[in-house]
């Protein structure tokens, strides 16, 4: 039997096989499967939704810390309680855990170095196998100025 995942991909598919715009949205593409019989929610969907909703929520609350800089307030760390399932929790740096903020900060570089080191498999794939033109895409993965940049750009808002 093929996974949930592989049967979101079938829809894409079928989808694109049926003539339909391409590239599409998400949301195109859901309607489409909707309208078409082609999925139904689950029962445990909508609180699926709703988490996933409060998890949007959180990561887009920001606050001015006292030095007039726009910080996210919530956070999100995956655990492993004693009880042995990894869960996601969510926690407020203004409540000054450091050591909970402290792993949810490495997580989240972790996440960045995870999606960087995807980003240059699938630029280098391209590269060699679909650039018709042969001149290669190049990206630079040293964020060093990039960040400099944008902390000089946040410091002349600030004054």
């Amino acid at each position: 039997m093929a996974s949930y995942n592989d049967q979101l991909l079938e829809i894409v598919e079928n989808y694109r096989k049926a003539g339909n715009e391409w590239p599409a949205t998400k949301r195109q593409i859901a309607r489409w499967a909707m309208q078409n019989n082609l999925w139904q929610p689950h029962p445990s969907a909508m609180l699926d939704q709703f988490a996933r909703e409060l998890g949007r929520a959180m990561r887009e609350e920001f606050f001015i810390d006292p030095q007039g800089r726009s910080v996210r307030a919530k956070h999100v760390a995956r655990i492993k309680p004693e009880s042995g399932k990894q869960e996601s929790l969510w926690g407020d740096m203004r409540d000054r855990s450091k050591p909970f903020i402290e792993v949810a900060l490495q997580q989240r570089r972790q996440q960045i170095v995870g999606d960087c080191s995807q980003l240059k498999v699938d630029m280098d794939s391209f590269n060699q196998n679909y650039n018709d033109d042969n001149e290669p895409i190049e990206l630079e993965f040293d964020f060093t100025r990039d960040v400099e940049e944008l902390e000089l750009q946040n410091l002349a808002k600030l004054n």
